[in-house]
């Protein structure tokens, strides 16, 4: 398994009984990594603020994450600026926990990471809530132009009631 990019484990062992707050930061070297796995222009700033406890399940972490990005735009590939600002609840599971055990959640269900060992990795749970955040087809202002003069339709121009519109211009 290769190693994360913005690993921090935090060990079981230091959770003990009530919650506590953690907060990570990713450096530089981290976020230059994380954009290149994540096919980002850049990475200008990566936070995360959350609270630690035991629950029957695992260990659950809710928190915030915030955060800077460059992407690249999805038509032109020019730079799109972007403030990533997401809640998350994870649930820290043990490796081989059978998915048939049953387990009740609410409606504030928690996305479900596996562990193995003494640690859960911090770090890595908030570079893949950042992933998940990201805009995953983001535009650049002259995106629309790109495609216009490219031949592609924009959406009013295409399906049936641009065809019907066409045709009353027609009559028109």
């Amino acid at each position: 398994m290769i190693a994360p990019e913005f690993s921090r484990p935090h060990r079981l062992d230091a959770i003990g009984k009530g919650e506590h707050r953690v907060e990570i930061s990713a450096d530089a070297g981290e976020r230059a990594a994380l954009a290149k796995r994540f096919a980002l222009i850049a990475i200008d700033r990566l936070d995360a603020v959350m609270t630690v406890h035991r629950d029957a399940t695992g260990v659950v972490a809710r928190g915030h994450l915030s955060g800077a990005v460059v992407q690249p735009c999805s038509v032109t590939g020019d730079r799109v600026p972007a403030q990533v600002e997401e809640d998350f609840a994870i649930r820290f599971v043990p490796e081989g926990t059978p998915e048939g055990d049953e387990v009740e959640l609410s409606g504030e269900d928690c996305d479900t990471v596996f562990y193995s060992g003494g640690a859960i990795d911090l770090g890595e749970a908030a570079a893949e809530t950042l992933a998940l955040a990201l805009d995953p087809f983001p535009r650049s202002a002259g995106a629309d132009a790109a495609l216009r003069d490219a031949g592609v339709l924009a959406e009013d121009e295409t399906g049936p009631f641009a065809a019907l519109a066409k045709l009353k211009k027609q009559l028109d």
